[in-house]
């Protein structure tokens, strides 16, 4: 194997390396993307269309709040209709980006350095877009602080054996987290931009945001073991925040809902859909702003490889989840498992078994694998079957619970819908600034990177 194909297949950026500006090729290509004026046209279009999105939701907030919750479809007996599945879904996009950093980053694993910068933003991004659909569930959401533990007059406080509560310290301390872990990596990159920006106002809020760094022995050393130290925080964050979600369910005794599997169950879902989100968003990335040489086909390739292995773990939920509701004897899971298969909303059960087991049997192909216009339309079928999974998970397991008499079918709204497309929206419009305003790849760990070859480490 020649020296460059090793390098690629390590993860290490191509290309750069070996040249004798290689430090200065780094930071002015990846640097170029925030300090230059001009962006090319389909950012412009991309990020209107998703600012309309934005647009869209603020509208259906404005009006959530003259209306009530009523403008939603829900009622009794599906009580929790699209915003727990929008809630779901987002918590889980979540968790590939602190996945991708911190463990993997505790496992030395190298081709996690160009990838974890969007990965962790793409995080903070999707719990900010989950964060909203709780709350706005509340149906009076400006009362939202009577969920803290705060010292009121009265002596009140939170119920702390409700579900809601729990996802509120839960989502509260994995965003915490993710934020402070994600703006630590940036610091030095901060600085990097700091030094060659020409404008001075550039130079201003590039050198508060980097905290006085100044590159030296010291700064490093300190750098190095927070960093290691917040990653340590971040992951096991990836297991407990979405197992504390899957308790908001477990808890229950819907049938549907009432099952040991759900935590190991959800993160592996969590997981998937993350890194299926990942590919959809950096691959256009990669094409758009010519970054073939930092995020190499090695990097695609290994996050089509994790998102493979957590889908088979995602099938094995299934299966087990079917097995166990017959095995058990139960006839009210029985009959939750026999109308997920054949009921009024099999439809919806048989498309995301098609979407989420199904279609990604593809990746076994290397040739697939490699074929990124096709690895990108899996990746968005994998993210519609994972919220038609929570969809089915939600709905299908209330829509007919113990009586008979409260049976009732549920549909959507169109404030439903306008809120789920304006959330998505705003977790793309937050992506298109987030890549013009930020270094999208690490300047500081692509360096490390590029030392580490020439020091003959690699």
């Amino acid at each position: 194997m020649n020296e460059s194909a090793k390098e690629a297949q390590l993860g290490y950026p191509t290309q750069l390396i070996g040249e004798r500006d290689s430090y200065e090729s780094a930071t002015r290509q990846i640097g170029s993307i925030v300090l230059d004026q001009k962006q090319p046209r389909s950012w412009l279009i991309g990020f209107t269309i998703a600012f309309i999105g934005v647009m869209l939701l603020m509208v259906a907030i404005s009006y959530l709040f003259f209306k009530g919750v009523g403008i939603w479809g829900i009622n009794i007996p599906i009580a929790w209709g699209f915003a727990i599945v929008n809630f779901v879904w987002w918590i889980g996009i979540g968790h590939a980006g602190t996945l991708i950093s911190a463990f993997l980053l505790l496992m030395h694993q190298k081709w996690r350095n160009s990838i974890n910068r969007f990965a962790e933003a793409m995080t903070i991004f999707a719990v900010a877009c989950a964060g909203l659909f709780p709350l706005l569930h509340l149906g009076r959401p400006w009362v939202f602080y009577w969920l803290l533990p705060y010292p009121d007059t009265m002596g009140l406080w939170p119920q702390f054996r409700s579900p809601l509560v729990w996802d509120v310290f839960a989502v509260s301390t994995y965003f915490t987290v993710s934020l402070i872990f994600w703006y630590a990596g940036l610091i030095p990159d901060f600085a990097t931009l700091r030094d060659r920006a020409e404008k001075r106002w550039k130079q201003i809020v590039f050198g508060v945001l980097s905290l006085g760094w100044r590159g030296s022995a010291r700064h490093w050393a300190r750098y190095e073991s927070a960093y290691v130290l917040l990653a340590g925080l971040a992951t096991p964050l990836v297991v407990s925040v979405h197992s504390v979600v899957s308790l908001d369910f477990s808890v229950g005794i819907v049938p549907g809902w009432h099952s040991t599997i759900f935590p190991p169950y959800f993160v592996a879902g969590a997981i998937y859909s993350g890194f299926a989100m990942v590919l959809t968003l950096m691959i256009p990335v990669r094409r758009i702003y010519h970054l073939e040489n930092m995020i190499t086909d090695r990097h695609i390739n290994n996050m089509a490889n994790v998102m493979f292995a957590t889908g088979w773990m995602v099938a094995y939920g299934y299966i087990m989840e079917a097995f166990m509701s017959w095995f058990s004897g139960n006839r009210y899971d029985a009959f939750m498992m026999s109308n997920r298969f054949a009921g009024p909303y099999a439809h919806t059960f048989w498309v995301l078994i098609l979407c989420n087991i199904l279609v990604p049997q593809a990746l076994w192909s290397r040739r697939v694998r490699d074929n990124h216009v096709v690895l990108w339309l899996i990746s968005i079928v994998i993210n519609i079957g994972m919220w038609l999974e929570r969809y089915v998970i939600v709905i299908v397991s209330l829509h007919r619970d113990f009586v008979p008499s409260a049976w009732s079918m549920y549909g959507g709204t169109k404030w439903d819908y306008a809120m789920l497309l304006g959330s998505m929206g705003l977790f793309v419009a937050l992506i298109y600034l987030f890549v013009r305003f930020l270094p999208m790849i690490s300047i500081a760990e692509v360096r490390t990177l590029i030392s580490e070859r020439e020091e003959g480490t690699l």
